[in-house]
């Protein structure tokens, strides 16, 4: 979403959900995360490896091709789960109640079916070159080293089946909001006026104040 979100909580069964999925997302962003790290420490090595001893990482490239699906896929349930991917809201900002659900249900379920479709079709993809009796059970590997890209590949499908997860799980909140006409559905994120956006970083700066007076 465009701006920043808040996700409600309560002891519901949809919120428990929410919580449980959420918690693995946490450590699939955190893998992701990790990734990005490794990239910067891949860099680094390789480049005084090459500039220091003429050494550089041998399939620094084909290391990196197999490292960018954890940093691509990963955390995008994530940022889903939270509303943090960029989308135009012009118009979906300006509903509010069952037209403002309604709106979202549709949009929501629109990319889950385009998610079922990634699914299986990332999944075919790693099946064709996944193969139990090939050596290092690929049946392609990188250009340098002879990486195999299986496991890169199986990342696709495993993020986006959790992206779908996650979907269904918003079209069950957005669901019983548009059912029951209620204001602020739990396990969705629920976009914040500019106002509100404003205090919390102000709020948010004004409690690192404090932080760095007490520390001093």
């Amino acid at each position: 979403m465009a701006g920043s979100s808040s996700v409600l909580e309560n002891d519901g069964l949809l919120s428990r959900l929410d919580r449980s999925l959420h918690r693995l997302e946490g450590w699939l962003a955190l893998v992701s995360g990790l990734a990005v790290f490794a990239i910067m420490a891949f860099a680094v090595i390789s480049v005084t490896g090459r500039n220091g001893f003429n050494a550089p990482i041998p399939g620094y490239v084909d290391w990196i091709e197999q490292l960018m699906p954890l940093i691509a896929f990963m955390g995008v349930a994530y940022a889903q789960r939270d509303g943090t991917h960029i989308r135009m809201d012009i118009l979906i900002g300006q509903l509010k109640g069952r037209p403002l659900w309604i709106a979202e249900f549709i949009t929501t379920l629109a990319a889950l079916l385009l998610m079922i479709l990634l699914v299986w079709g990332s999944w075919s993809h790693f099946d064709r070159s996944f193969d139990f009796n090939a050596p290092n059970w690929s049946r392609d590997s990188s250009i340098d080293i002879g990486l195999p890209i299986w496991p890169a590949k199986l990342l696709a499908p495993v993020a986006f089946s959790v992206l779908v997860v996650r979907f269904l799980i918003q079209l069950w909140a957005y669901a019983r909001a548009m059912i029951y006409g209620q204001s602020e559905p739990v396990a969705v994120p629920m976009i914040k006026s500019v106002a509100q956006q404003a205090a919390d970083e102000a709020q948010a700066l004004q409690g690192k104040d404090v932080v760095v007076s007490e520390q001093r």
